[in-house]
């Protein structure tokens, strides 16, 4: 579709070779912020499951999330604090950070780091602090539907019955078997 370069394109404007890549050792070196995973293969982090913007992928907690986000908030910290504060009182404590000083981003893209940091996810562009601050509702739609994406069901009651959701075995809800087969042969 496009035409390749010729060969000496490089040269036309430098005085040498595009620079090469440091080796591997020098470059783990200078990694500070990226995770480079070493049980899974090809390291690196991992993207996201939808795009920030894609929150009509879920209109229903679209809808919810523009209305009230901390219901949302609330059901997205039950799952990233393993159960440890509930979904009622992390969303009580972003709902009066919001009232109180108009700036539960503040307090929500911790939860952004912690999910990111839990399952290797990148950054972006914009860090997690800018993402909130500019696009809080977009970015809680986008963590809710990772968090879904993953398996977990947040309109149930939490961490616990999640885990003891996934216990169980069942998958998305509904348990699917094979279908019934009649007995014998039949013409």
């Amino acid at each position: 579709m496009y035409p390749s370069a010729p060969p000496d394109a490089y040269n036309k404007f430098s005085t040498g070779a595009p620079p090469t890549a440091p080796p591997p050792a020098a470059y783990q070196q200078h990694q500070h912020g990226v995770n480079m995973n070493p049980s899974r293969p090809g390291g690196g982090l991992r993207t996201w499951s939808t795009g920030l913007f894609h929150c009509m992928d879920d209109p229903g907690n679209c809808l919810i999330t523009c209305l009230c986000p901390c219901i949302t908030f609330g059901q997205i910290a039950d799952i990233v604090d393993k159960g440890t504060c509930s979904c009622i009182a992390s969303g009580l404590l972003y709902g009066l950070i919001c009232a109180s000083t108009g700036m539960g981003c503040l307090y929500s893209c911790l939860y952004r780091s912690r999910l990111r940091a839990q399952y290797d996810l990148e950054e972006g562009e914009c860090p997690d602090f800018m993402v909130h601050c500019c696009c809080e509702h977009l970015a809680l739609c986008q963590e809710y539907r990772e968090l879904k994406n993953r398996g977990f069901d947040l309109g149930i009651e939490g961490w616990d019955a999640n885990m003891d959701r996934q216990s169980r075995g069942v998958a998305s809800g509904t348990v699917m078997g094979a279908p019934a087969m009649p007995l014998g042969m039949n013409r």
